[in-house]
């Protein structure tokens, strides 16, 4: 007989998939802090996103379309968006190319804070990538029948893998050492695939210094254009 996979582990592999989604989706509610990388199909759009999240705000980078990148950081409701020349550059054109002009304007708000305004379209887009609990509630969900995949690694820690509509409607990795957190998560219909990590651990969030922080006093797209 070979090896028991489960030996030694937290006893989630042996549970049926709905136990072991449960006790992933339990545990991911109840951490105050988590490290989250990846790409993420919001809108139509593909973000890739490097965050450290908690309760209280989060900050971190997002990349889109492999070349506007713009750093995000939530304390509280307050959101503040940083980004490179070509992201502000690219406000307000509708695809078009910039000009001379856009990119020089562009340059002064570069290494500065942007405060989001609460009612600008984008605040609700780019803070959702901020929200612990919105965006990990979304990046659980899976559709479909659920089983119960193959033992896996991630990061080194040993996993079960839970699977929904036989791997289409989303898949779901989780520790079996520790506490069962989530550490892989693919999303159905090719919407991302993130990793989950650092449950757990504390970070330092502040606002930035006011001299820090300038008002773009525009209205802000979520893609750039």
């Amino acid at each position: 007989m070979g090896d028991d996979p489960d030996a030694g582990t937290n006893g989630v592999g042996k549970l049926t998939a709905a136990q072991i989604e449960k006790k992933a989706r339990s545990a991911a509610r109840s951490a105050e802090a988590v490290r989250l990388s990846g790409t993420v199909v919001s809108k139509g759009q593909t973000y890739r996103l490097q965050m450290r999240l908690k309760n209280s705000g989060g900050h971190g980078e997002v990349s889109h379309k492999g070349k506007s990148s713009f750093e995000l950081l939530r304390v509280g409701k307050d959101l503040y968006l940083k980004a490179n020349e070509d992201f502000w550059a690219r406000q307000g054109k509708g695809g078009k190319e910039p000009t001379k002009n856009d990119r020089r304007a562009a340059r002064k708000l570069v290494g500065k804070y942007v405060k989001v305004p609460s009612q600008d379209p984008a605040y609700k887009q780019f803070s959702g990538f901020t929200d612990m609990k919105v965006l990990l509630d979304g990046l659980l969900a899976l559709d479909g029948s659920r089983e119960v995949g193959d033992h896996g690694e991630v990061g080194g820690m040993k996993t079960i893998r839970v699977e929904a509509g036989e791997g289409n409607g989303g898949t779901v990795d989780v520790a079996l050492h520790g506490t069962p957190y989530p550490l892989k998560l693919q999303r159905g219909g090719d919407a991302g695939t993130v990793r989950l990590s650092a449950w757990n651990q504390s970070f330092e969030l502040s606002a930035p210094k006011k001299e820090q922080v300038v008002d773009y006093g525009k209205k802000i797209s979520a893609d750039g254009s």
